[in-house]
């Protein structure tokens, strides 16, 4: 009977809860049945994160104006952001601004937690030159991680663009179709193809707008796949064919990289080898040697 009740209340209390929980999607459905035509704006998770972000970010752009900053800074820093993805016009604002605030933190870290007590002037400066290089280095981290991807990518978007090609597409609409159909797959490359796309379809001539692709990714594959494509334009050889031979080659130069690491691998293990491992053998296998000769010099001597 105890059982009965306690489910009986503990039923009630889950569906007020859900009751609770989603009261506005059901006042939502409720209206959409009763008017049908008006729509009322969702609000998604998403929507929510995003909005989050945009406020932090607002608030990190006012501190940008601190630092002072030169046009040739400026503008590294904004073809690094290229690099890494962030083409927003606040996003340099932001990166500048996260170099004074993220110092700012560790400090009053350092402050809070009783970490500047014990040796202020040390770690104050610590907190703040790591605060001002942190950025820096999470963007590098950015980059390579982008870029490894964009190598990663390349070949199957090579083959696609050879399929396409060969259906009889040209090489502008083959690179949109690539664009569109692998997107879901390999967002970062064909973000890149996309605005190659519409940097053309502005007017732009197709090796600009391609030496362009190589200026915002500073991918070495991607180099001598565009420097390969204008000399294909140029000579007029089969673009196909070209596409297709440099395709191979980046995979036959990804096994052997994959052989090289694994080759790498014997003398890598040599340092923990001889540190850890033959210590702790010679400790196991020596050990009771070592205490049988000490008991029997110990034997002798009395």
């Amino acid at each position: 009977m105890t059982i009965l009740i306690f489910c009986v209340f503990f039923g009630l209390i889950v569906t007020v809860g859900l009751l609770f929980f989603y009261r506005e999607d059901m006042l939502r459905r409720i209206s959409e049945a009763i008017n049908p035509q008006q729509q009322p704006k969702q609000k998604s998770l998403l929507s929510a994160i995003q909005q989050t972000g945009l406020s932090i970010g607002g608030v990190i752009e006012h501190f940008e104006n601190v630092l002072p900053k030169s046009e040739v800074e400026i503008s590294v820093v904004k073809q690094r952001l290229q690099r890494a993805g962030f083409r927003n016009d606040s996003a340099a604002r932001v990166f500048h601004g996260s170099k004074v605030l993220v110092p700012v933190i560790l400090c009053i870290l350092a402050l809070v937690t009783g970490a500047g007590s014990l040796s202020p002037f040390f770690v104050y400066v610590l907190a703040l030159g790591l605060g001002f290089l942190a950025p820096d280095f999470w963007l590098g981290r950015r980059i390579k991680t982008r870029q490894s991807r964009i190598r990663r990518g390349l070949p199957d978007v090579l083959d696609l663009l050879v399929i396409c090609i060969e259906a009889g597409l040209s090489l502008d609409q083959a690179t949109a179709r690539t664009s569109s159909e692998l997107k879901l797959a390999q967002p970062e490359l064909c973000d890149e193809l996309g605005i190659v796309v519409l940097e053309q379809r502005a007017g732009r001539p197709r090796d600009e707008a391609w030496k362009h692709l190589v200026e915002r990714t500073d991918v070495d594959v991607v180099r001598n796949l565009v420097s390969m494509l204008v000399q294909a334009e140029q000579f007029g050889t089969s673009i196909a064919k070209t596409l297709r031979v440099h395709s191979d080659t980046l995979r036959v130069q990804r096994v052997q990289a994959v052989e090289e690491a694994a080759a790498k691998t014997t003398i890598k293990l040599i340092f923990p080898l001889v540190l850890f491992i033959f210590p702790s053998l010679f400790v196991v296998v020596l050990g009771p040697a070592m205490i049988s000769i000490m008991e029997s010099f110990k034997n002798l001597y009395h």
